[in-house]
């Protein structure tokens, strides 16, 4: 990768801390305290707010909508579509997780239901969750990702064609697909797969950094980048996935322009 391409992508976790940017999340309740966390320490400012009553006005403020449907009743798919319709309406990016699509048809509908009625900037999850949106045979038990006999390469490019939007596929290696264009981060350490929530902190991540980039696929494949490397750190320090859950949080705040140009490893293809 060019020198000129690493300054752009790291210069994007300036313009976050620069602008402070309000990133609305209708999310998780396993891992909310984490994605708040998150976002807090890359220099957004998260906010929580499901209640149909106020999802509106709240995500009017925000710059970015991040849904996660990790842990999913009728009424949030309700409170998801007042609130990313409102964000359609206003120019406001939506970064969706559909957290264990595959597993139920509950899960698989309302992910493709959200996917159909509301504009994407950013579809973000594990090669098993993306490829059921789209047909791809895979094994999600619960909201874990088991295997899928698919690339994740393929299942991006698939998936992008298909919904129109930017994908981010996290794994081993992670994969962003926009149209033509398509990057592979090798950033990251296996512990980030031995905690919860780490891929819910990563479409947190790319809710903060949408919020001040309007390419979503540069949003998108900065905040892989600054997640992996905030992971590689964490990793050096940490003795199991306990502390590696607190250092992860230590090294996403102190992350810096430097690491990001020094340590990220990405192949354009």
């Amino acid at each position: 990768m060019s020198t000129q391409k690493a300054q752009e992508l790291a210069s994007l976790l300036k313009r976050i801390r620069d602008c402070r940017p309000l990133v609305h999340h209708i999310t998780n309740m396993v891992v909310m305290n984490d994605t708040a966390n998150v976002t807090l320490a890359v220099g957004a400012l998260p906010v929580m707010a499901h209640a149909l009553e106020e999802v509106e006005e709240m995500v009017s403020l925000a710059g970015a909508l991040v849904l996660n449907i990790g842990t999913l009743t009728a009424e949030q798919i309700e409170a998801m579509l007042l609130a990313g319709k409102r964000a359609n309406a206003r120019g406001i990016p939506i970064v969706l997780d559909p957290v264990g699509a595959g597993a139920t048809s509950f899960r698989t509908q309302n992910a493709l239901r959200l996917l159909s009625e509301l504009r994407i900037a950013v579809l973000r999850g594990n090669a098993s969750e993306v490829g059921s949106l789209i047909g791809v045979a895979g094994v999600t038990r619960g909201v874990e990702s088991i295997s899928t006999d698919t690339p994740p390469s393929i299942i991006a490019r698939n998936a992008s064609s298909h919904f129109g939007c930017t994908v981010a596929i996290t794994g081993a290696r992670d994969v962003v697909v926009d149209g033509e264009r398509m990057a592979e981060v090798d950033n990251g350490h296996p512990l980030l797969a031995a905690i919860t929530g780490s891929g819910c902190m990563s479409t947190s991540m790319i809710g903060a950094y949408l919020a001040i980039e309007p390419d979503p696929w540069l949003a998108a494949l900065a905040a892989l980048i600054s997640m992996g490397v905030a992971g590689e750190v964490a990793a050096v320090k940490a003795g199991g996935p306990g502390t590696f859950r607190s250092h992860l949080l230590d090294a996403v705040a102190s992350l810096s322009y430097e690491q990001l140009c020094e340590r990220q490893r990405v192949s354009f293809l």
